[in-house]
């Protein structure tokens, strides 16, 4: 039954996305090898926010959704190695949306434009309080002006896809 809610949601959400969404964003279902949408994994692009360090970049990001979904929400990770202090050397994102626990912000409501908003406000205001990648944390707090460099390095390795 948990099935149905999940694909019925993402579905609508699709719909609601392909309606209605931020410029430089991209939310795709991954397409199957033949021709059928599998709506629990998307590829997304998610643009550096203009007037930051993080301008001109595309990033690509994954989000996985599990039968349960919305009651819990995916999973979203950039390529591994991505370089910010709230990324996992895994690629994972770390955004209290994003996190079940007891004092988690994920409400079944958010929508894909919500949370992948959420993501590209992380990039540019990173959160030293909660990091959860060792390099990008120390660089980030003893070296603000390395930190800067990095990330406009990295934005030009993620050109947008035209």
């Amino acid at each position: 039954m948990s099935d149905g809610i999940a694909r019925g949601r993402l579905a609508a959400d699709r719909k609601a996305w392909r309606r209605n969404h931020p410029p430089g964003f991209v939310a795709k279902p991954d397409a199957l090898p033949d021709g059928t949408v599998n709506l629990m994994l998307w590829h997304c692009t998610v643009p550096g926010k203009a007037g930051t360090d993080w301008e001109g970049g595309f990033f690509p990001l994954t989000m996985h959704f599990t039968e349960d979904y919305p009651s819990t929400p995916p999973k979203c990770k950039f390529p591994q190695g991505f370089f910010h202090p709230n990324i996992y050397p895994s690629g994972a994102v770390k955004l209290p949306i994003l996190e079940i626990h007891k004092k988690s912000e994920w409400r079944p409501d958010i929508t894909l434009k919500q949370i992948l908003v959420g993501i590209q406000d992380l990039l540019y205001q990173p959160n030293p309080a909660d990091p959860a990648q060792t390099e990008g944390y120390h660089v980030l707090i003893q070296n603000l002006t390395e930190y800067k460099s990095r990330v406009r390095q990295q934005a030009m390795q993620y050109p947008p896809l035209v």
